[in-house]
């Protein structure tokens, strides 16, 4: 056997190197759609073993599923109904759960498709998800791409393999439902860039979109002030410029960024005519009628873990405070950086501790790029512990489509 025989390449080797010279886009593109087509073969064997529930027959057909399941039908209702003027109470006087907990900019989007296009909800819910999502992902390369060099220089490739594992991330099959996941990402993705940028008016546009599709918004607020505090200070170090202008520009941006953050809960009371209905309304959805910060963590393990609920909790806060401060985590970009930080700290606040925790740790996107990151040289190291993670993310995510898309969603549920 000749030398130039040995050295011909396989069809795998050909392909992966075809694929490698495509624009960075398509690669992008190719990825997530490799990633939701493995999806959709989960959602259609759950499906298939899917009994009868409260918002589909048994065995739905694929649409159905992921268009009416859980938080689907809520957005349903708003897009077809809008919201309630009076906040529905118990006999007790408790305000009941009710769409002021949910909020509008996806469902009135997807309104507007619908009327266009004629699609019913279930089809064209899940397609508007479907579509942001891929609109997330490229924002989501360029954020890593342009916002942590250092990171990129350790670990080439880190913006397709963080696209890689965000869109194989265990809660990313919500990127193909009714749900507001995409959008958000979309939104978040958009402005650490337009931040990166220094596009500073048009990252104010996309905070106030945020504030409009998510409970997201307010942590942004820090990220922000760290983008500002960064600055100053190099520019102490003459290395960048900071005049009174963009002093008086950020400040303004980090009260509007709060302010979004807060802007939904103000038109809940100005409409309902309850200054604080947002908050009675999100404590409709709790295990104890209560919002206080991190209250949740002090009873809700308890029901999952029993007498091993603190050894959990220490050490779920213990794994997420590592992915902080490992050197992958220090090598993003400040705005990333703190981003994660500051959502991260966010949601262990405003969240109670369940199945939801696992879904809004996908807006935490730099994650994946500190994933990534971990392990930089030599490159066989690299690629093992890449495939390593994308298989194990998945494998959870085919474990959380099955347990909480078909497992908990009985006749009688919800309660």
């Amino acid at each position: 056997m000749s030398d130039a025989a040995v050295a011909e390449p396989t069809g795998a080797a050909r392909l992966w190197d075809w694929s490698r010279t495509r624009p960075w886009w398509v690669q992008v593109l190719a990825v997530y759609a490799g990633a939701r087509l493995a999806t959709t073969v989960v959602f259609l064997w759950v499906a298939s073993v899917q009994g009868q529930n409260a918002w589909t027959g048994p065995h739905p057909g694929y649409f159905p599923y992921v268009g009416f399941m859980f938080d689907g039908s809520w957005y349903r209702q708003i897009a077809e109904s809008g919201y309630p003027a009076q906040l529905p109470v118990g006999a007790a006087g408790d305000v009941q759960q009710n769409a002021w907990a949910f909020y509008p900019l996806f469902p009135f989007l997807t309104r507007g498709v619908m009327e266009i296009t004629r699609l019913p909800w279930e089809v064209a819910a899940p397609t508007v998800a479907l579509l942001l999502g891929a609109v997330a992902m490229l924002l989501i390369y360029r954020a890593v791409d342009q916002g942590a060099p250092r990171a990129v220089r350790a670990r080439p490739g880190l913006p397709l393999a963080t696209v890689a594992l965000v869109s194989v991330f265990p809660t990313a099959a919500v990127l193909q439902t009714a749900y507001s996941e995409a959008l958000a990402l979309a939104l978040i993705a958009a402005a650490l860039l337009l931040l990166i940028r220094r596009h500073y008016a048009w990252m104010a546009v996309a905070v106030l979109a945020l504030g409009f599709t998510r409970a997201v918004a307010l942590p942004m607020a820090a990220v922000v002030v760290v983008h500002a505090a960064v600055r100053w200070w190099n520019a102490r170090r003459q290395t960048d410029t900071f005049t009174w202008r963009t002093a008086v520009g950020l400040g303004l941006l980090t009260v509007w960024s709060a302010a979004s953050g807060l802007l939904w809960p103000a038109v809940c009371g100005w409409v309902t005519g309850v200054s604080d209905g947002y908050l009675q309304t999100q404590e409709a959805w709790r295990g104890v009628r209560s919002v206080a910060p991190f209250y949740g963590w002090t009873y809700v393990p308890n029901f999952w873990f029993g007498d091993l609920a603190i050894p959990v909790v220490v050490l779920g806060f213990a794994l997420v405070i590592a992915v902080l401060v490992v050197p992958a985590a220090w090598r993003l970009g400040n705005e990333l950086h703190s981003w994660a930080a500051a959502y991260v700290v966010y949601i262990a606040a405003v969240v109670e501790p369940g199945s939801s925790l696992a879904r809004f740790l996908l807006l935490a996107y730099p994650l994946g790029a500190v994933t990534a990151g971990v392990v930089t040289r030599p490159a066989a190291a690299r690629r093992w512990w890449f495939v390593g993670v994308l298989l194990l993310m998945f494998g959870l995510q085919f474990l959380w489509v099955r347990e909480m898309w078909q497992a908990n969603a009985g006749p009688d549920w919800p309660p």
